[in-house]
């Protein structure tokens, strides 16, 4: 497959403006810059390169320092201010060797310099990097946009979506239709999985123009062992040993985040699976596992609360009969809940001790059943009557955002569609606890 990268650079038509009120200064550079094949571009003062800029941009600033009437650092300055203009990159040229007015000249945005009289292999040593980084970024920030513009668009969607459901939740719990839900998963992990796919294929190709970058810089040290006291300035200021070590990493870091992605988007894809007619002999611990790591962001440590701890105590069960997109939505909407029981209990004195949050997880089997409970140590929920919380659009707290189903339906699913039993329990010593028996076959 060719990148889009590699044919960006293949037919790049790259345009060099060169601002500097010298002749003789302007030949030199049109000559050196023409020959290496690309256009060129000359004004002889601030402000017409400033008006050229606007009308012709182009894709880098070769701009002289010492000028008459607007001189080239007020030139980037302007330049640099402008929206317009601010992001083409901009190499300045002088005879000046003190490190204020280098300084001066990075700090208004430049990205390096050329000093006169000029070296043709240096010119076009920067040229072509600063060029080729530019590139890049143009094509990092085009593909920035166009999954900003997805997101967008599959969050307008989504959200549409979430408003239907909102709708329909009611004949979802008449029609036992739960599984619908596993086809909106799937549509949006593709549409999710497009755009990181693509992400992570440019990242394979600017992983690799990292690295011949890495070993350009190395052969042009390597070559030029002494390339003068402005450039080794430079390097040390911009610990280029550390750049050179740490952006392969960063890469590698990237194309990490999007593999967790993916992998993300096939557990939720695993977990809304749409079930058939027929049950599924499936582990019941690997629905669980999958609905925790989904949780995960919510069992981490919030600013008044410490991170909620997982015990899991698992008994050696087979393969269960059941439903297992529906019995994957059951443990959603159980762990939830107890999430939110914690949430309720934040740093608060119960028993004359501090709650450490806890959530417990334990399966049992016998002959008969398979036993499942999921227990907390938060305050519990007071004056509630057991029965009540399993109907529909009862809220467990008065300021629950929430509409009321998750438990109703989660009740359903366990006690019609399995033929088992669900039930809540007031733990004595402190904290709620869901009890879930369904017959293993």
């Amino acid at each position: 497959m060719t990148s889009v990268i590699k044919e960006a650079e293949k037919n790049y038509d790259e345009t060099i403006l060169v601002i500097d009120d010298s002749p003789t200064n302007i030949e030199v550079l049109y000559t050196t810059l023409s020959n290496a094949g690309y256009k060129v571009l000359a004004e002889r003062n601030g402000i017409n390169g400033i008006e050229k800029v606007k009308n012709h941009p182009p894709d880098l600033i070769l701009l002289d320092v010492m000028m008459p009437k607007l001189d080239g650092f007020e030139t980037c300055r302007l330049l640099q201010t402008d929206l317009s203009t601010r992001d083409i990159p901009i190499i300045f040229i002088t005879s000046l060797s003190e490190i204020e007015e280098k300084i001066k000249g990075l700090t208004l945005g430049a990205v390096d310099y050329i000093l006169k009289p000029f070296q043709q292999e240096e010119v076009l040593a920067r040229v072509k990097l600063h060029l080729k980084m530019r590139r890049l970024n143009l094509e990092l920030d085009e593909q920035k946009q166009q999954l900003e513009k997805r997101v967008q668009e599959r969050t307008a969607e989504l959200s549409l979506a979430l408003e239907q459901l909102k709708k329909t939740q009611l004949q979802l719990v008449q029609s036992e239709k739960i599984s619908s839900l596993g086809q909106v998963v799937t549509g949006i992990a593709h549409e999710v999985n497009n755009p990181i796919g693509l992400i992570s294929t440019n990242l394979y190709h600017a992983s690799n123009y990292v690295e011949e970058l890495v070993k350009l810089i190395h052969l042009y040290q390597k070559k030029f062992f002494y390339p003068g006291n402005d450039i080794e300035e430079k390097i040390e200021a911009m610990d280029l040993v550390h750049i050179l070590e740490d952006l392969p990493k960063l890469i590698s870091s990237m194309k990490v985040g999007t593999d967790s992605i993916r992998s993300t988007m096939q557990s939720l894809q695993n977990f809304s699976r749409a079930d058939g007619e027929r049950k599924k002999a499936v582990d019941i611990h690997e629905g669980l596992e999958v609905t925790l790591m989904i949780l995960q962001h919510r069992l981490k440590a919030k600013p008044k609360r410490p991170a909620i701890q997982v015990i899991k105590e698992y008994g050696n069960l087979p393969k269960v009969e059941c439903y297992p997109g529906q019995l994957n939505q059951v443990f959603m909407n159980l762990l939830i809940n107890a999430i939110e029981s914690l949430d309720e209990s934040i740093c608060l004195e119960y028993n004359t001790k501090i709650i450490y949050p806890q959530i417990r997880i334990t399966t049992t089997i016998d002959k008969q059943q398979v036993t499942i409970r999921i227990a907390n140590n938060g305050i519990g929920m007071k004056d509630l009557v057991p029965s009540q919380i399993f109907q529909p659009f009862f809220p467990l707290q008065p300021q629950e955002a929430g509409n009321g189903l998750g438990l109703s339906i989660s009740y359903q699913i366990i006690t019609e569609n399995h033929g088992g039993t669900l039930q809540y329990i007031a733990l004595t010593e402190g904290g709620t606890e869901f009890l879930i028996q369904i017959p293993p076959s």
